[in-house]
């Protein structure tokens, strides 16, 4: 099979369309049609206040990628004067390619613009833009880092001020937020290829655009290049973030700019040596697939001090992109399918939660709880609650903790890795399970957890949820199972409460409901919830009872097909149900119709089921979740101690037309091997060696 599959390229713009969407994970950039004339940067660990709730939210940074080209007297920027000729993603490296005419009375100039962003340097942004005239002419070209409508301000009165140190013209600059909650700084180095003579300029327009300028004579069918290379640096990864944004932009300057995309190409093309095939589906499935592992490879990164958010490090204006906070979907969704992919990702969001594991304390001291509670909506810096005031998420919406620890113990059974479970998944297992021992009730029923709210967030308070006690035994289960293998101390009740936690039932289905007293006329029935606890959480119990409680919800999917998050697990449960045709309907319904043109873009909310609702993408949660269901769902993977062969638990069912699920190198306990898992087979299987070594890793 060939490369993987990018999205068309686009030649005409539409107006309600989502522009690209490019990161390294440190960074997000937001480029428009006409990447000089608009977009949006973010940044990994900026936060600001969020001018609408007044709670801590990512805040955009001057976006790095603006500038001009003038020609005479008129400008590219004029209205009407730049024309799309194309705008090509290329998927396989992280490129954006586009092309625009620009044509004046005096000349037209053809214009190509490169714009990437470092998987090698993540704090480096790289943009050539290259043109060429059809007739002699003067010709200006000219990069900025655009401040306009952009909330914060720039640092005064001390290095990084834009009012002292002219003989540092492109920076290194300081940027507050909104409320001085973060800074970060922002360098940048311009270069003018293909013109030795030339008058520079530097403008700052009162502060909101730092403008360097090139003016020249250009000659007719000469090529030149204007190449800039920006840093932006968090002030959560340095004390002084513009020094060290001037010191990486220094080093990137030596590294040279076609170095710099070639590393980033060669990194791309390591990380898509994981790229899942779906052999024997319609290409349209492959190019599906392949965009969703592209905007999750992208959005993450081992040196984001933040993690990521569920739309990545994506922003637009005409959303509020849930203000960047890090939530339940995360650990979930994403970090599943990276656990295979890019385990040192995965490893750098779970050390953003363990890295605010004093604040999930405070968060339980707060609420008369032990042991740790992650908050439902965290912050980015510090990890406390962030919901908006009025939520009642922070208060009910309690399986976060428990979705958080499942994560830290599976990245220990996916790697193997002792230390990592002693130094860092033991303190967030323990303490999870200290809240879980505080938040039980023990009743005649045996233990139950009362007044909360599940996945269906009705606002409605129920007890028992399906989901979060299903969540609530793994967790308990995966933290006694660590401590017996670092013989480390634990409390035995810890057991007990495994084994009594009330699993809601209905004795005449025989099946597993979403909560105690459901009803199915109730709002949000059809979420599959209970369901979710098999899969993707993976609570056992017998065939026959799964069975029952997956046929009956299945059997309600057309009511909550479109819908975030679990939405993306449908076509597992009719694969699991033995409907290969369901299974079909269900993952076309449940992702398919969530995608959007130009970028192949998974948007919150299905399109087709909610029409008039705001497009927002990529939702990592949803898209994290088509991943997982690929990777673990069909193929039956079942992360667990012991040997990684024996993680297929189940009988490979694919879709219809679905022939098998292959990838040439996973990587399972710190080795990449090959995984196929065909419709039919007993079992998949991993293919290589490295597996019959690994049962020793842990």
């Amino acid at each position: 099979m060939a490369g993987p599959i990018s999205p068309p390229p686009v030649q005409q713009w539409q107006s309600g369309n989502l522009p690209a969407y490019l990161s390294n994970g440190l960074i997000g950039l937001r480029v428009g049609h006409i990447p000089l004339l608009y977009g949006v940067a973010m940044l990994s660990g900026f936060e600001g206040l969020d001018p609408a709730t007044l709670v801590e939210s990512f805040s955009p940074v001057p976006y790095p990628l603006g500038g001009d080209i003038r020609i005479g007297r008129v400008s590219l920027s004029d209205p009407g004067k730049a024309v799309l000729r194309e705008q090509r993603y290329d998927f396989s490296c992280g490129e954006l390619h586009t092309r625009v005419d620009f044509e004046t009375d005096e000349a037209k100039a053809e214009i190509e613009i490169l714009t990437l962003c470092s998987r090698t340097q993540p704090t480096i942004i790289l943009q050539e833009v290259a043109l060429h005239v059809d007739r002699e002419c003067e010709l200006t070209m000219s990069s900025s880092v655009d401040a306009r409508d952009t909330p914060g301000k720039w640092a005064h009165d001390q290095p990084g001020s834009l009012d002292t140190r002219r003989d540092w013209p492109e920076g290194p600059f300081r940027w507050h937020s909104l409320g001085d909650l973060s800074a970060c700084g922002i360098a940048f180095s311009s270069e003018l290829l293909g013109m030795d003579r030339f008058e520079r300029n530097f403008d700052y327009h009162r502060g909101e655009r730092l403008n360097t300028s090139y003016t020249f004579y250009a000659k007719a069918g000469q090529r030149y290049r204007l190449r800039s290379t920006i840093s932006l640096v968090p002030d959560s990864l340095h004390s002084q973030p513009h020094m060290q944004a001037a010191r990486l932009v220094d080093e990137a300057r030596w590294r040279g700019f076609d170095n710099l995309r070639h590393d980033n190409r060669v990194a791309w093309e390591r990380l898509w040596r994981g790229r899942i095939r779906l052999e024997g589906a319609p290409t349209r499935w492959q190019a599906i697939i392949d965009a969703a592992f592209y905007y999750l490879q992208s959005s993450v990164h081992a040196s984001s001090p933040s993690a990521t958010s569920v739309f990545g490090l994506a922003y637009w204006p005409n959303y509020h992109y849930y203000r960047g906070h890090l939530m339940w979907d995360l650990e979930t969704f994403a970090v599943p399918p990276l656990l295979l992919t890019q385990p040192a990702a995965a490893r750098g969001m779970l050390r953003y939660r363990g890295s605010r594991l004093d604040a999930a304390q405070e968060n339980a001291t707060l609420t008369g709880y032990h042991g740790v509670q992650f908050p439902w909506e965290s912050s980015l810096r510090h990890g406390h609650e962030a919901a908006p005031v009025g939520s009642r998420g922070p208060a009910t919406e309690h399986h976060v903790s428990m979705d958080i620890a499942i994560a830290f113990a599976r990245y220990v059974h996916a790697t193997g890795d002792k230390t990592f479970a002693r130094n860092e998944a033991w303190p967030v297992l323990a303490g999870v399970a200290d809240w879980i021992e505080s938040r039980v009730e023990r009743t005649a029923r045996g233990y139950e957890i009362r007044g909360v709210i599940g996945i269906a967030e009705t606002g409605t308070t129920v007890d028992n949820s399906a989901f979060i006690n299903m969540a609530a035994v793994l967790a308990l289960r995966e933290t006694t199972a660590v401590a017996r293998n670092l013989q480390l101390p634990y409390r035995r009740c810890w057991e007990t409460i495994a084994e009594g936690l009330v699993i809601p039932t209905d004795p005449d289905r025989r099946m597993i409901v979403n909560h105690d007293g459901y009803h199915p006329d109730e709002e949000q029935a059809a979420t599959p919830e209970a369901p979710a606890g098999m899969f993707p959480l993976d609570f056992v119990t017998d065939p026959e009872t799964e069975r029952r409680t997956m046929e009956y919800y299945v059997g309600m999917a057309d009511r909550y097909a479109g819908q975030p998050m679990l939405s993306a697990m449908l076509g597992v449960f009719g694969a699991r149900l033995g409907d290969r045709e369901a299974s079909l309907d269900l993952f076309e319904k449940g992702y398919g119709q969530f995608i959007i043109d130009p970028y192949t873009i998974t948007t919150e909310y299905s399109p087709a089921a909610f029409p008039d609702h705001q497009r927002a993408g990529p939702f990592t949660a949803n898209l994290g979740g088509f991943l997982t269901s690929c990777l673990y769902g069909l193929t039956g993977i079942h992360l667990q101690s012991g040997d990684p062969a024996n993680w297929f638990r189940r009988k490979v069912v694919l879709p219809a037309g679905w022939d098998a699920i292959c990838s040439d190198s996973v990587w399972v306990r710190g080795q990449p091997v090959g995984l196929h898992a065909a419709h039919g087979d007993e079992r998949g299987r991993f293919i290589g060696n490295s597996a019959e070594a690994s049962d020793a890793a842990w």
